[in-house]
Protein backbone atom coordinates (compact mmCIF):
# COMPACT_ATOMS: atom_id res chain seq x y z
CA UNK A 1 0.00 0.00 0.00
CA UNK A 2 1.03 3.34 -1.32
CA UNK A 3 2.02 6.27 1.64
CA UNK A 4 -1.30 8.07 0.53
CA UNK A 5 -3.43 5.30 1.63
CA UNK A 6 -5.77 6.72 -1.10
CA UNK A 7 -8.60 3.61 -1.65
CA UNK A 8 -11.50 2.83 -4.04
CA UNK A 9 -14.78 1.83 -2.15
CA UNK A 10 -16.91 -0.76 -4.43
CA UNK A 11 -20.01 -2.04 -3.21
CA UNK A 12 -21.04 -5.12 -4.68
CA UNK A 13 -24.46 -5.38 -3.91
CA UNK A 14 -26.79 -7.83 -5.52
CA UNK A 15 -30.12 -6.74 -7.02
CA UNK A 16 -33.08 -7.52 -4.62
CA UNK A 17 -35.47 -9.95 -6.61
CA UNK A 18 -39.09 -8.22 -6.69
CA UNK A 19 -42.25 -10.24 -5.62
CA UNK A 20 -45.12 -9.66 -8.30
CA UNK A 21 -46.48 -7.09 -5.87
CA UNK A 22 -43.25 -5.44 -6.29
CA UNK A 23 -42.39 -6.48 -2.55
CA UNK A 24 -38.25 -7.10 -2.05
CA UNK A 25 -38.07 -11.04 -1.40
CA UNK A 26 -34.79 -11.79 -0.61
CA UNK A 27 -34.51 -9.80 3.15
CA UNK A 28 -37.41 -8.75 5.34
CA UNK A 29 -34.90 -5.79 6.37
CA UNK A 30 -33.03 -4.87 3.28
CA UNK A 31 -30.30 -2.43 3.83
CA UNK A 32 -30.29 0.84 1.96
CA UNK A 33 -27.53 0.61 -0.74
CA UNK A 34 -26.58 4.14 -0.25
CA UNK A 35 -26.32 3.55 3.86
CA UNK A 36 -24.67 0.13 3.16
CA UNK A 37 -21.92 2.18 0.79
CA UNK A 38 -21.84 4.86 3.49
CA UNK A 39 -21.11 1.73 6.25
CA UNK A 40 -18.10 0.96 4.50
CA UNK A 41 -16.56 4.52 3.69
CA UNK A 42 -16.99 4.61 7.61
CA UNK A 43 -14.85 1.05 7.56
CA UNK A 44 -11.92 2.66 5.27
CA UNK A 45 -12.10 5.69 7.38
CA UNK A 46 -11.56 3.58 10.83
CA UNK A 47 -8.18 3.15 9.43
CA UNK A 48 -7.17 6.25 8.32
CA UNK A 49 -7.58 5.57 4.68
CA UNK A 50 -8.65 8.19 2.06
CA UNK A 51 -11.57 7.48 0.28
CA UNK A 52 -10.75 8.71 -3.26
CA UNK A 53 -14.35 7.63 -4.40
CA UNK A 54 -16.86 5.16 -3.83
CA UNK A 55 -19.63 3.60 -5.72
CA UNK A 56 -22.09 0.60 -5.76
CA UNK A 57 -21.93 -2.19 -8.56
CA UNK A 58 -25.27 -3.58 -8.98
CA UNK A 59 -25.06 -6.88 -9.47
CA UNK A 60 -27.71 -9.81 -11.04
CA UNK A 61 -25.25 -12.56 -9.93
CA UNK A 62 -21.64 -13.26 -8.60
CA UNK A 63 -19.04 -14.06 -10.80
CA UNK A 64 -16.70 -17.11 -9.35
CA UNK A 65 -13.65 -15.78 -10.84
CA UNK A 66 -13.85 -12.16 -10.44
CA UNK A 67 -17.02 -11.45 -8.46
CA UNK A 68 -17.91 -8.64 -10.21
CA UNK A 69 -18.81 -8.97 -14.05
CA UNK A 70 -16.36 -8.00 -17.01
CA UNK A 71 -17.11 -4.81 -17.64
CA UNK A 72 -17.68 -3.89 -14.02
CA UNK A 73 -13.88 -4.69 -13.71
CA UNK A 74 -13.16 -3.05 -16.20
CA UNK A 75 -14.77 0.46 -15.35
CA UNK A 76 -12.61 0.11 -12.36
CA UNK A 77 -9.54 -0.37 -14.00
CA UNK A 78 -9.93 3.20 -15.22
CA UNK A 79 -11.24 4.51 -11.81
CA UNK A 80 -7.97 2.92 -10.14
CA UNK A 81 -5.92 4.63 -12.62
CA UNK A 82 -7.43 8.11 -12.41
CA UNK A 83 -7.60 8.39 -8.92
CA UNK A 84 -3.90 6.71 -7.97
CA UNK A 85 -5.34 4.72 -5.62
CA UNK A 86 -3.55 2.12 -3.57
CA UNK A 87 -5.90 -0.18 -2.65
CA UNK A 88 -9.63 -1.40 -3.96
CA UNK A 89 -11.56 -2.00 -0.55
CA UNK A 90 -14.58 -4.46 -1.75
CA UNK A 91 -17.74 -4.42 0.57
CA UNK A 92 -18.32 -8.23 0.57
CA UNK A 93 -16.82 -11.71 1.18
CA UNK A 94 -13.90 -12.94 -1.28
CA UNK A 95 -12.89 -15.79 -2.31
CA UNK A 96 -9.26 -16.19 -2.24
CA UNK A 97 -8.77 -16.77 -6.23
CA UNK A 98 -11.63 -13.88 -6.70
CA UNK A 99 -9.05 -11.84 -4.95
CA UNK A 100 -6.44 -12.79 -6.48
CA UNK A 101 -7.77 -12.39 -10.13
CA UNK A 102 -9.20 -8.61 -8.99
CA UNK A 103 -5.22 -7.44 -7.93
CA UNK A 104 -4.30 -9.07 -10.96
CA UNK A 105 -6.83 -7.18 -13.15
CA UNK A 106 -6.18 -3.71 -11.35
CA UNK A 107 -2.86 -4.17 -10.43
CA UNK A 108 -3.37 -3.01 -6.76
CA UNK A 109 -4.35 -4.61 -3.68
CA UNK A 110 -7.67 -5.77 -3.24
CA UNK A 111 -8.94 -6.03 0.54
CA UNK A 112 -12.82 -7.59 1.26
CA UNK A 113 -14.69 -6.62 3.68
CA UNK A 114 -13.67 -9.65 6.49
CA UNK A 115 -10.15 -8.19 5.82
CA UNK A 116 -11.00 -4.72 6.40
CA UNK A 117 -12.20 -5.66 9.61
CA UNK A 118 -9.52 -7.69 10.84
CA UNK A 119 -6.97 -4.95 10.04
CA UNK A 120 -9.53 -2.45 11.86
CA UNK A 121 -9.69 -4.72 14.98
CA UNK A 122 -5.55 -4.78 14.84
CA UNK A 123 -5.54 -1.08 15.21
CA UNK A 124 -8.25 -1.16 17.87
CA UNK A 125 -6.94 -4.30 20.66
CA UNK A 126 -5.53 -2.95 23.60
CA UNK A 127 -5.35 -5.30 25.78
CA UNK A 128 -3.18 -8.88 25.81
CA UNK A 129 -6.46 -10.72 25.74
CA UNK A 130 -7.59 -8.56 22.37
CA UNK A 131 -4.31 -8.30 20.85
CA UNK A 132 -4.12 -12.09 20.82
CA UNK A 133 -7.81 -12.73 19.65
CA UNK A 134 -6.83 -10.23 16.67
CA UNK A 135 -3.90 -11.72 15.09
CA UNK A 136 -5.57 -15.22 15.91
CA UNK A 137 -8.70 -14.34 13.45
CA UNK A 138 -5.84 -12.50 11.55
CA UNK A 139 -3.65 -16.14 11.23
CA UNK A 140 -6.87 -18.13 10.18
CA UNK A 141 -7.73 -15.79 7.41
CA UNK A 142 -4.03 -15.47 6.24
CA UNK A 143 -4.35 -19.47 5.74
CA UNK A 144 -7.14 -19.45 3.63
CA UNK A 145 -5.59 -16.94 1.49
CA UNK A 146 -2.20 -18.73 0.98
CA UNK A 147 -2.91 -19.76 -2.68
CA UNK A 148 0.24 -20.57 -5.25
CA UNK A 149 -0.03 -16.78 -7.43
CA UNK A 150 3.72 -15.21 -6.47
CA UNK A 151 6.67 -16.62 -7.69
CA UNK A 152 8.18 -17.59 -4.25
CA UNK A 153 5.57 -20.07 -3.69
CA UNK A 154 6.75 -21.77 -6.58
CA UNK A 155 8.10 -25.54 -5.78
CA UNK A 156 11.50 -25.52 -3.82
CA UNK A 157 14.60 -28.53 -4.17
CA UNK A 158 14.69 -30.26 -1.05
CA UNK A 159 17.74 -32.56 0.21
CA UNK A 160 21.08 -33.05 -0.82
CA UNK A 161 22.62 -33.13 -4.56
CA UNK A 162 19.99 -34.76 -6.50
CA UNK A 163 19.30 -37.52 -3.98
CA UNK A 164 16.96 -35.90 -2.26
CA UNK A 165 13.41 -35.74 -4.00
CA UNK A 166 11.07 -32.52 -4.43
CA UNK A 167 11.29 -30.98 -1.31
CA UNK A 168 8.38 -28.58 1.10
CA UNK A 169 6.49 -26.08 -1.15
CA UNK A 170 6.58 -22.66 0.58
CA UNK A 171 3.30 -22.67 0.57
CA UNK A 172 3.23 -25.61 2.87
CA UNK A 173 6.14 -24.41 4.69
CA UNK A 174 3.99 -20.92 5.45
CA UNK A 175 0.63 -22.38 5.92
CA UNK A 176 2.83 -25.30 8.81
CA UNK A 177 4.59 -21.79 10.77
CA UNK A 178 0.96 -20.07 10.61
CA UNK A 179 -0.24 -23.12 11.89
CA UNK A 180 2.14 -23.73 14.86
CA UNK A 181 1.73 -19.71 15.59
CA UNK A 182 -2.07 -20.47 16.21
CA UNK A 183 -1.44 -23.42 18.30
CA UNK A 184 0.82 -21.15 20.51
CA UNK A 185 -1.85 -17.98 20.15
CA UNK A 186 -4.72 -20.48 21.52
CA UNK A 187 -2.46 -21.61 24.31
CA UNK A 188 -1.82 -17.97 25.68
CA UNK A 189 -5.52 -17.26 24.89
CA UNK A 190 -6.45 -20.01 27.28
CA UNK A 191 -4.58 -18.85 30.03
CA UNK A 192 -6.01 -15.25 29.17
CA UNK A 193 -9.35 -17.10 29.33
CA UNK A 194 -8.46 -18.34 32.60
CA UNK A 195 -7.27 -15.18 34.29
CA UNK A 196 -10.28 -13.53 32.86
CA UNK A 197 -13.15 -16.76 34.89
CA UNK A 198 -10.96 -16.15 37.96
CA UNK A 199 -12.19 -12.38 37.90
CA UNK A 200 -15.39 -13.17 36.68
CA UNK A 201 -15.85 -15.77 40.24
CA UNK A 202 -14.54 -13.21 42.03
CA UNK A 203 -17.65 -10.50 41.11
CA UNK A 204 -20.06 -13.37 42.00
CA UNK A 205 -18.60 -13.96 45.17
CA UNK A 206 -19.59 -10.06 46.09
CA UNK A 207 -22.32 -10.47 44.30
CA UNK A 208 -22.23 -8.14 41.82
CA UNK A 209 -24.63 -8.88 39.03
CA UNK A 210 -23.02 -8.06 35.58
CA UNK A 211 -25.33 -5.78 32.94
CA UNK A 212 -23.69 -6.03 29.73
CA UNK A 213 -24.28 -3.20 26.44
CA UNK A 214 -24.50 -4.45 23.46
CA UNK A 215 -25.20 -3.21 19.93
CA UNK A 216 -24.52 -2.34 16.81
CA UNK A 217 -21.30 -0.39 15.93
CA UNK A 218 -21.68 3.66 16.14
CA UNK A 219 -24.85 3.05 18.21
CA UNK A 220 -24.03 4.99 20.92
CA UNK A 221 -22.97 2.33 23.48
CA UNK A 222 -19.92 3.88 24.74
CA UNK A 223 -21.50 7.26 25.48
CA UNK A 224 -24.08 5.29 27.13
CA UNK A 225 -21.57 3.58 29.26
CA UNK A 226 -20.26 6.80 29.92
CA UNK A 227 -22.70 8.13 31.32
CA UNK A 228 -24.06 5.27 33.33
CA UNK A 229 -20.65 5.07 35.45
CA UNK A 230 -19.39 8.30 34.93
CA UNK A 231 -16.40 7.05 33.26
CA UNK A 232 -14.46 8.36 30.35
CA UNK A 233 -13.82 5.81 27.85
CA UNK A 234 -13.81 6.37 24.38
CA UNK A 235 -16.41 6.83 23.07
CA UNK A 236 -15.19 8.50 19.47
CA UNK A 237 -17.62 8.65 16.49
CA UNK A 238 -16.26 6.22 14.47
CA UNK A 239 -16.81 2.35 13.49
CA UNK A 240 -15.60 -0.20 16.24
CA UNK A 241 -14.21 2.96 18.72
CA UNK A 242 -14.64 0.12 21.32
CA UNK A 243 -13.01 -3.18 21.16
CA UNK A 244 -11.76 -4.76 24.51
CA UNK A 245 -14.60 -5.25 27.42
CA UNK A 246 -14.73 -2.26 29.87
CA UNK A 247 -15.82 -2.81 33.40
CA UNK A 248 -17.26 -0.21 35.96
CA UNK A 249 -19.82 -0.04 38.63
CA UNK A 250 -22.76 1.67 38.31
CA UNK A 251 -24.98 2.53 41.31
CA UNK A 252 -29.02 1.68 41.05
CA UNK A 253 -31.78 4.32 42.44
CA UNK A 254 -32.23 2.38 45.61
CA UNK A 255 -28.62 2.16 46.92
CA UNK A 256 -27.69 -1.41 44.87
CA UNK A 257 -24.69 -1.58 42.38
CA UNK A 258 -24.28 -3.93 39.48
CA UNK A 259 -21.31 -3.95 37.34
CA UNK A 260 -22.12 -2.47 33.15
CA UNK A 261 -19.78 -3.79 30.52
CA UNK A 262 -19.08 -2.11 27.61
CA UNK A 263 -18.50 -4.51 24.51
CA UNK A 264 -17.12 -4.64 20.49
CA UNK A 265 -20.07 -3.11 18.36
CA UNK A 266 -21.10 -5.74 16.18
CA UNK A 267 -22.06 -5.01 12.36
CA UNK A 268 -23.54 -6.67 9.37
CA UNK A 269 -21.80 -9.85 8.11
CA UNK A 270 -19.31 -9.58 10.92
CA UNK A 271 -16.66 -12.78 10.10
CA UNK A 272 -17.44 -15.71 11.47
CA UNK A 273 -14.04 -16.33 12.98
CA UNK A 274 -13.90 -13.42 14.39
CA UNK A 275 -17.16 -14.04 16.06
CA UNK A 276 -15.28 -17.34 17.38
CA UNK A 277 -12.04 -15.53 18.05
CA UNK A 278 -13.64 -13.17 20.43
CA UNK A 279 -16.38 -15.49 22.01
CA UNK A 280 -13.89 -15.25 25.35
CA UNK A 281 -14.48 -11.76 25.49
CA UNK A 282 -18.23 -11.68 24.36
CA UNK A 283 -18.52 -14.24 27.59
CA UNK A 284 -19.38 -10.86 29.29
CA UNK A 285 -21.97 -10.63 27.46
CA UNK A 286 -23.28 -14.47 27.51
CA UNK A 287 -22.51 -14.80 31.49
CA UNK A 288 -24.29 -11.14 32.05
CA UNK A 289 -27.31 -11.24 34.19
CA UNK A 290 -28.95 -8.59 31.80
CA UNK A 291 -28.44 -7.36 28.20
CA UNK A 292 -29.01 -3.77 27.34
CA UNK A 293 -29.27 -3.69 23.16
CA UNK A 294 -28.58 0.11 22.67
CA UNK A 295 -30.20 0.86 18.66
CA UNK A 296 -29.23 3.88 17.08
CA UNK A 297 -33.10 4.60 16.53
CA UNK A 298 -32.65 7.53 14.55
CA UNK A 299 -30.39 5.51 11.84
CA UNK A 300 -32.34 4.59 8.61
CA UNK A 301 -31.35 1.00 8.82
CA UNK A 302 -32.20 0.22 12.60
CA UNK A 303 -34.19 -2.25 12.09
CA UNK A 304 -31.74 -3.85 9.72
CA UNK A 305 -29.02 -3.20 12.26
CA UNK A 306 -31.39 -5.06 15.00
CA UNK A 307 -31.45 -8.08 12.82
CA UNK A 308 -27.78 -8.48 12.63
CA UNK A 309 -26.99 -7.92 16.27
CA UNK A 310 -29.77 -10.66 17.26
CA UNK A 311 -27.79 -12.92 14.45
CA UNK A 312 -24.71 -12.30 16.64
CA UNK A 313 -26.23 -12.84 19.70
CA UNK A 314 -28.25 -16.28 18.16
CA UNK A 315 -24.47 -17.16 17.52
CA UNK A 316 -23.60 -16.71 21.35
CA UNK A 317 -26.55 -18.93 21.60
CA UNK A 318 -28.51 -15.74 23.52
CA UNK A 319 -32.33 -16.24 22.88
CA UNK A 320 -33.33 -12.75 21.68
CA UNK A 321 -36.93 -14.09 22.86
CA UNK A 322 -35.86 -13.80 26.54
CA UNK A 323 -37.70 -10.60 27.07
CA UNK A 324 -36.55 -10.91 31.25
CA UNK A 325 -32.76 -11.26 30.13
CA UNK A 326 -32.79 -8.03 27.25
CA UNK A 327 -33.91 -4.67 27.48
CA UNK A 328 -34.08 -2.30 24.28
CA UNK A 329 -32.50 0.82 24.31
CA UNK A 330 -33.58 3.35 21.65
CA UNK A 331 -30.67 5.83 21.93
CA UNK A 332 -30.14 9.08 20.19
CA UNK A 333 -34.05 10.39 20.04
CA UNK A 334 -32.77 13.80 20.74
CA UNK A 335 -31.89 13.17 16.58
CA UNK A 336 -35.62 13.03 16.18
CA UNK A 337 -38.44 15.00 15.54
CA UNK A 338 -40.99 15.64 17.73
CA UNK A 339 -43.76 13.85 16.00
CA UNK A 340 -41.27 10.81 15.56
CA UNK A 341 -40.32 10.68 19.26
CA UNK A 342 -43.95 10.54 19.78
CA UNK A 343 -44.68 7.56 17.33
CA UNK A 344 -41.79 5.83 18.41
CA UNK A 345 -43.15 6.46 22.24
CA UNK A 346 -46.67 4.65 21.32
CA UNK A 347 -45.19 1.98 19.61
CA UNK A 348 -42.72 1.07 23.23
CA UNK A 349 -45.65 1.47 25.05
CA UNK A 350 -47.58 -1.27 23.19
CA UNK A 351 -45.40 -4.17 23.43
CA UNK A 352 -45.95 -6.27 25.91
CA UNK A 353 -43.94 -5.15 29.96
CA UNK A 354 -40.62 -7.44 28.97
CA UNK A 355 -40.25 -6.54 25.66
CA UNK A 356 -40.54 -2.79 26.21
CA UNK A 357 -38.41 -0.86 24.84
CA UNK A 358 -36.36 2.51 26.38
CA UNK A 359 -36.27 5.66 25.16
CA UNK A 360 -33.12 7.32 25.78
CA UNK A 361 -30.30 10.04 24.42
CA UNK A 362 -27.36 9.05 26.26
CA UNK A 363 -25.70 12.51 24.78
CA UNK A 364 -28.32 14.31 27.01
CA UNK A 365 -29.22 12.57 29.43
CA UNK A 366 -32.91 12.00 28.48
CA UNK A 367 -34.67 8.83 29.42
CA UNK A 368 -31.35 7.47 31.47
CA UNK A 369 -33.43 7.59 35.31
CA UNK A 370 -36.18 5.49 33.74
CA UNK A 371 -33.54 3.44 32.20
CA UNK A 372 -31.73 2.87 35.44
CA UNK A 373 -35.00 1.73 37.14
CA UNK A 374 -35.78 -0.77 34.93
CA UNK A 375 -32.27 -2.34 34.98
CA UNK A 376 -32.93 -2.32 38.85
CA UNK A 377 -36.27 -3.38 38.67
CA UNK A 378 -35.35 -6.38 36.14
CA UNK A 379 -32.01 -7.48 38.24
CA UNK A 380 -34.99 -7.44 41.51
CA UNK A 381 -36.87 -9.74 39.35
CA UNK A 382 -35.81 -12.46 41.93
CA UNK A 383 -35.19 -10.82 45.12
CA UNK A 384 -37.68 -10.55 47.88
CA UNK A 385 -39.31 -7.66 49.84
CA UNK A 386 -39.00 -7.50 53.55
CA UNK A 387 -40.38 -4.69 56.24
CA UNK A 388 -38.12 -4.59 58.94
CA UNK A 389 -39.93 -2.37 62.14
CA UNK A 390 -36.96 -0.36 64.20
CA UNK A 391 -36.69 2.19 66.83
CA UNK A 392 -36.10 5.37 65.58
CA UNK A 393 -33.04 5.75 67.60
CA UNK A 394 -31.17 2.46 66.39
CA UNK A 395 -29.17 3.97 64.13
CA UNK A 396 -26.65 1.02 63.86
CA UNK A 397 -29.94 -1.29 62.56
CA UNK A 398 -30.74 1.22 59.91
CA UNK A 399 -27.25 2.05 58.53
CA UNK A 400 -26.97 -2.03 58.25
CA UNK A 401 -30.17 -2.33 56.01
CA UNK A 402 -28.60 0.28 53.54
CA UNK A 403 -25.63 -1.01 53.48
CA UNK A 404 -27.23 -5.29 53.03
CA UNK A 405 -30.20 -4.51 51.48
CA UNK A 406 -31.80 -1.81 48.70
CA UNK A 407 -34.15 0.35 50.65
CA UNK A 408 -37.33 1.55 48.98
CA UNK A 409 -39.30 3.18 51.74
CA UNK A 410 -38.89 4.64 55.39
CA UNK A 411 -42.07 5.66 57.42
CA UNK A 412 -41.94 6.56 60.80
CA UNK A 413 -44.96 6.48 63.24
CA UNK A 414 -45.69 8.36 66.34
CA UNK A 415 -44.85 5.84 68.55
CA UNK A 416 -41.27 6.83 67.89
CA UNK A 417 -40.73 3.31 65.50
CA UNK A 418 -39.43 2.99 61.71
CA UNK A 419 -40.88 1.30 59.36
CA UNK A 420 -38.47 0.56 56.53
CA UNK A 421 -39.38 -1.98 53.02
CA UNK A 422 -36.01 -3.22 51.47
CA UNK A 423 -35.23 -5.16 48.51
CA UNK A 424 -32.94 -8.52 49.11
CA UNK A 425 -30.96 -11.00 47.55
CA UNK A 426 -32.06 -14.70 48.96
CA UNK A 427 -28.69 -15.01 50.96
CA UNK A 428 -29.04 -11.28 52.25
CA UNK A 429 -32.68 -12.15 53.10
CA UNK A 430 -31.90 -14.91 55.55
CA UNK A 431 -29.15 -12.37 57.31
CA UNK A 432 -31.95 -9.83 57.82
CA UNK A 433 -34.17 -12.63 59.35
CA UNK A 434 -31.88 -13.78 61.48
CA UNK A 435 -30.48 -10.47 62.51
CA UNK A 436 -34.13 -8.91 63.08
CA UNK A 437 -36.05 -11.58 64.17
CA UNK A 438 -39.23 -11.28 65.42
CA UNK A 439 -39.22 -7.66 63.35
CA UNK A 440 -39.57 -8.36 59.87
CA UNK A 441 -41.82 -9.79 57.40
CA UNK A 442 -41.95 -10.67 54.09
CA UNK A 443 -44.06 -8.32 51.97
CA UNK A 444 -45.12 -8.47 48.04
CA UNK A 445 -43.34 -5.99 45.83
Amino acid sequence: MGETGRVLVIGPYLRQRRAGNGAATDDVYARDTEARLDEARGLARAIDLTVADALVASLNQIRPATYLGKGKVEEIVGLVTAHHADLVVMDSTLSPVQQRNLEKAWNTKVLDRTGLILEIFGRRAKTREGTLQVELAHLKYQRSRLVRSWTHLERQRGGFGFLGGPGETQIEADRRMIGERIVRLEAELKKVQATRRLHRAARKRVPYRVVALVGYTNAGKSTLFNRLTRAEVQAADMLFATLDPTLRQIKLPHGGHAVLSDTVGFVSDLPTMLVAAFRATLEEVVEADLILHVRDISHADTEAQRADVEAVLHQLEIATGAGDRIIEVWNKIDRVGSDERERLANIAARRPHHHRALLVSAATGDGVEQLLEAIEDRLAADKVGLRVTLDAADGAAMSWLYRHTEVLSREADDDAHVAMTVRAEQAQRDLVMRRFEGRVEEVAL
